[in-house]
Parts: C-alpha cells; structure tokens; sequence
C-alpha cells in the first residue's frame, strides 16, 4: 500500500486552505432592492484598492441608504477606467457608460460587461478576472433572455433580469508580462495558497504517486482514469471524454 497521495491531502484542507488573512472582503454587486428595479442609485468611488491573491483591482463605492440615515460602503470588481471621485449608476434606468451596473436585459447588441449574476439577485458570478469580460449577442424580449460570449469563447443564455457592470474588469494584460524567476512566482503563489513548487507526479517514488518510478521519467500506463476510480488513483486525467490535440480549424458562429 502506497502513501497518501497530494491530491487525497489537499481534499482535507490543513495547510492547502487560501490565506485570507489580508484580504478585503468579498466584491458584490449591491443586494437588489426597489431603487434598482424601478429606478437608480448613485454611488461615489471613494477608493481603488489592490486585494491580494486577486489580479483585479476592487473599488470601494458609497451609496446613501434609500431606508436609514446613513451611508453604505460596497466592494465592487473595478472596470477599466474608473477613477475615484467618479459617480457610478446602478439601477434599470441608469445610462449605458462604463462603471454603471444594469440589467442585461436593457442593453444592446455587442455591449461589453463584467461581473454579471448567473442568477437573478446572487451579486456577480461570471467574468470576474482581470481583463475579463462577456458581449451581448443577442435579446430575446419574449421570453426574457439575453445570449453572452463568456470569455471562455462558450455561449450562455441568462435571464435578462440579471444584472452586469458595463466595461471590462480594469488589470488587463496580467498575465502577458514574465515572471522570469523563482522569486516571483513564490511571492505571487503565497498571496493565494500552498499550490507551488509544484513536483511532477513521474518525478517521485512509485510509493508516492501513481505514475512515479521506472528507469526514466514516464507514466508508463494510459493516463485517463475512471471517474469511480479509488482517491489514492485519481491522478492525470480524470473522466476524459477525449484526449489529444484538437484538429482543424475552429469555426466561429455567431
């Protein structure tokens, strides 16, 4: 009988938890009330601040309580372009300007928005990352839904009641500049979790991993394993339901 192996490990948590201890909180949209269904709400930009383990930079917008005399901080995903001191506009009759947050419903054709509700009130679920966003392609009033290209490339059909924050989210090309050292790389990982150096399964003993071992580096057996497969042998790739290259070009339909 082999080890416990680093995938059974992390499923327990211990030291493979994310290390929150500095972050910010968690970037919401505002929680829909009757201001936002009927009408709008403006918020001032009051900061923009880095969360760490995040690539994207969070806004810190206060809105007057419509119920109580008193003031509510938001944290909202910051778009590109938004700047303190800006009003921003949330609500169904809000305009179409970057920062705003509206029903996907009410807006047009090709529009670029970020942070946007899979369901009706859940505060922001879908493109969320920095330099993301999804387009409208196509309203369907009758039946009260919206199509969006997610950033994946996939098609999505939503309820044109969910809502979205016009623009893309603001730290776009992150991931184009080279981490170029070990240094870097550790700094960044230890913002989020235990998830680095990471060493090859083929590169260990065969007591702890499944394709460790042999005279050289190899897996040595077919790589796809089952889905009702035992934990300690759920390595590699899980379910497959293809392997290899993908042929051919990919055509695009709109």
């Amino acid at each position: 009988m082999g080890r416990v192996i680093r995938s059974q490990r992390k499923g327990a948590g211990s030291i493979f938890t994310a290390r929150t201890h500095r972050r910010k909180g968690a970037a919401k949209l505002r929680a829909i009330d009757y201001s936002e269904r009927e009408g709008y709400i403006r918020g001032l930009v009051k900061e923009i601040i880095h969360d760490p383990g995040r690539g994207a930079p969070l806004a810190k917008v206060q809105f007057r309580d419509p119920y109580r005399f008193k003031t509510r901080t938001e944290l909202f995903i910051a778009t590109e372009g938004m700047y303190t001191g800006q009003f921003v506009y949330c609500g169904k009759t809000a305009k179409l300007a970057v920062g705003n947050t509206l029903p996907i419903g009410q807006l047009p054709e090709g529009s670029v928005i970020s942070n946007i509700e899979e369901k009706p009130g859940d505060r922001g679920s879908l493109a969320r990352a920095s330099g993301n966003y999804a387009t409208v392609i196509g309203q369907i009033p009758e039946m009260g839904i919206t199509r969006l290209r997610l950033p994946s490339g996939s098609k999505k059909t939503l309820k044109s009641e969910c809502r979205g924050t016009v623009g893309m989210v603001a730290g776009a090309g992150r991931v184009d500049k080279p981490l170029l050292k070990a240094g870097r790389a550790f700094y960044k990982n230890r913002a989020k979790r235990n998830s680095w150096p990471r060493t090859r399964g083929v590169a260990m003993n065969p007591v702890d991993h499944v394709h460790g071992g042999g005279t050289h580096q190899h897996i040595g057996k077919a790589s796809t394993v089952s889905r009702s497969s035992v934990p300690g042998q759920k390595v590699g790739l899980i379910a497959a339901r293809r392997t290899g290259l993908i042929r051919g070009s990919k055509e695009n339909k709109n």
